[in-house]
């Protein structure tokens, strides 16, 4: 019984400290946040240090609590990995799965395929992270990421699950008639363009352009307004806020209607598609390989 709490302590503690919040890790354990500090309590208690640093707003592990940390995370992980991979001796596939994607990848890509896939697999859960960090899988532990084919990361498999995708450039004809339409990425300095933010470094998204047979080139963009989404970007721009800069695909309805008018289309070359990536080194669970399949791109 006492080597069942310390393991129940040790799994609360490293969920505190991933979530740096109770609250965050109370709702991801399913349990309440006074059941969540007593267990963090009982274990201090047993240990004889203080492995946690309370404030108001956050939770922070002391010096002792880092070093257990860095101690247990990895095989606490890998004990997680092959209780997912008994899964496999199951005869109902089940098991949680947690992915990363940016929330354009989300609504284009992975929930039309999703909805059949749980359908058939009522005992697989699927948790879908809107993010636009390109978190780090494996330190978050994440099971799979969805990112585009050049920001992949190292030692990781990737798996392509769309098609390649062209960005366009994009206004109203009301800003258009009152700014003559840019030719080049350098006649964007003389627009309002409207900005996406991403939390890495917490920098603005560059525009990226390449003519047949030139170099990629990078514009920074100035507009009256950024976004950290880019559903938002696409309704600034219609509401005739500025040009904006996003996937062919989301706009290419509201240019057939003339709500919106394409620019510098000879810039905007194909890009590699969105790929579903995650650790090499990681076994996936049934329930894993099954999704992979189901998303797996067949053009």
């Amino acid at each position: 019984m006492a080597r069942d709490n310390h393991y129940n302590g040790l799994l609360a503690f490293v969920a505190v400290v991933r979530e740096g919040n109770f609250t965050r890790a109370a709702a991801g354990l399913g349990v309440s946040q006074s059941a969540l500090s007593h267990t963090i309590r009982t274990l201090e208690s047993r240990l004889g240090v203080r492995l946690l640093t309370r404030t108001t707003r956050n939770v922070s592990p002391t010096e002792a609590g880092e070093a257990l940390y860095q101690s247990i995370c990895g095989p606490l992980a890998q004990i997680d990995e092959q209780i997912d991979t008994m899964s496999r001796f199951r005869d109902t596939p089940a098991g949680t799965i947690r992915i990363t994607a940016t929330d354009y990848a989300i609504r284009s890509i992975l929930w039309p395929r999703l909805m059949p896939f749980l359908s058939r697999y009522p005992e697989i859960k699927v948790e879908l992270i809107c993010d636009y960090g390109l978190a780090d899988i494996a330190a978050e532990r994440y099971d799979a990421g969805v990112r585009f084919g050049e920001q992949l990361g190292q030692d990781m498999i990737a798996v392509r699950i769309g098609p390649n995708e062209r960005f366009a450039v994009v206004g109203t004809r009301g800003y258009l008639a009152k700014h003559p339409a840019p030719g080049t990425p350098e006649d964007l300095v003389n627009h309002r363009c409207i900005n996406l933010r991403l939390p890495t470094h917490g920098g603005l998204y560059a525009w990226e352009f390449a003519r047949k047979g030139s170099r990629i080139v990078n514009v920074r963009v100035d507009g009256q307004l950024t976004f950290n989404g880019i559903y938002e970007v696409v309704e600034a721009c219609l509401a005739g806020f500025g040009l904006c800069y996003v996937p062919e695909t989301m706009v290419a309805p509201y240019i057939a209607r003339g709500k919106l008018v394409r620019v510098m289309e000879e810039w905007c070359p194909l890009w590699s598609g969105y790929h579903l990536y995650y650790p090499s080194r990681r076994q996936p669970s049934h329930a894993m390989s099954l999704l992979i399949e189901e998303l797996r791109y067949q053009g």
